[in-house]
């Protein structure tokens, strides 16, 4: 079909290079088909695909058949789920289901990352979930069930974490225990929450550089200051700031308002961290013109 065969994401990471990922939802209300066709005139351009689990009223998007057809269309995915709410062999199940379906990337949420707080009950959460997966990933490592069973192949991913990074230099004691936890579990990439100021991201980067690993900056797309007031009241208070907010309402093109703060975003960030991940909101099909104007590939 004349398609370039990608760098895996593995190794761009390992290159060094400066990755761009993006987030897009698995369909409940369209085909699996249409999502990666929507994608398509970013293919070679993005080195990953993440897919969000959905659950509609009981009803699941299928993530895997998703996963199965972006892989197909030559756009890596990224398995993304949360740990908190599966049991273990919930967890194993569908982490081979993944792998036997062709996928290399694993996404996790300990816990819902974007509320993280301090208190003891957090904290206890996060360790039980940190344990379940590491419990998960040796056992199929080594090619076994954690009941013991042979799998017909080893599964190794690579493994990105989510980490809160709104705190600026004053990152709580949990969230370095957390982000050690993750290290020493083989995590590959940490991805942030979403910046938006980007003084205050470095600012974080320069408390957890330690670490060693590299970090893919979360950046969202803000179509509308409706938008981004209804993240401020619903998600975090003052996550997005206020000058956003305002070039946002006052410019008449709110295309062009919104290509601009993405693109001075992402310019803070490339010589900060080692990539972006492009948070849509159902936006794909307009995804191209983000890249070319941040200069994205």
């Amino acid at each position: 079909m004349g398609w370039e065969v990608k760098m895996k994401l593995k190794d761009a990471l390992k290159k060094k290079k400066f990755v761009v990922t993006s987030e897009v939802q698995s369909p409940i209300d369209q085909e699996p088909e249409d999502l990666v066709r929507s994608l398509s005139n970013v293919r070679g351009r993005v080195d990953g695909v993440s897919l969000s689990e959905v659950e509609l009223e009981g009803f699941v998007g299928d993530t895997i058949k998703t996963c199965e057809l972006l892989n197909k269309s030559q756009l890596e995915p990224i398995y993304q789920t949360t740990t908190r709410d599966k049991n273990r062999l919930q967890l194993q199940n569908d982490l081979v289901e993944a792998h036997n379906a062709g996928i290399d990337n694993l996404l996790v949420f300990t816990e819902d990352y974007r509320i993280t707080g301090d208190s003891l009950q957090e904290m206890m959460f996060f360790h039980v979930d940190a344990g379940k997966l590491q419990s998960v990933l040796e056992h199929i490592r080594e090619g076994r069930t954690v009941e013991g069973d042979t799998l017909k192949s080893k599964a190794d991913f690579l493994l990105g974490s989510g980490v809160e990074s709104g705190w600026g230099k004053n990152v709580p004691d949990l969230e370095m225990k957390e982000m050690e936890e993750m290290t020493k579990l083989g995590t590959g990439y940490f991805l942030t929450t979403p910046v938006f100021d980007v003084d205050q991201f470095e600012k974080f980067l320069k408390q957890t550089q330690t670490f060693g690993i590299p970090v893919i900056a979360e950046v969202m797309i803000l179509r509308t200051a409706g938008m981004a007031r209804f993240l401020n009241r619903h998600l975090k208070s003052g996550m997005v700031p206020d000058w956003i907010i305002q070039k946002l309402a006052r410019e008449p093109d709110k295309q062009k308002a919104s290509i601009e703060i993405f693109s001075d975003i992402v310019t803070g960030l490339k010589d900060l961290c080692q990539g972006v991940h492009i948070i849509t909101i159902g936006g794909e099909e307009k995804l191209k013109s983000y890249l070319d104007a941040a200069k994205l590939k």
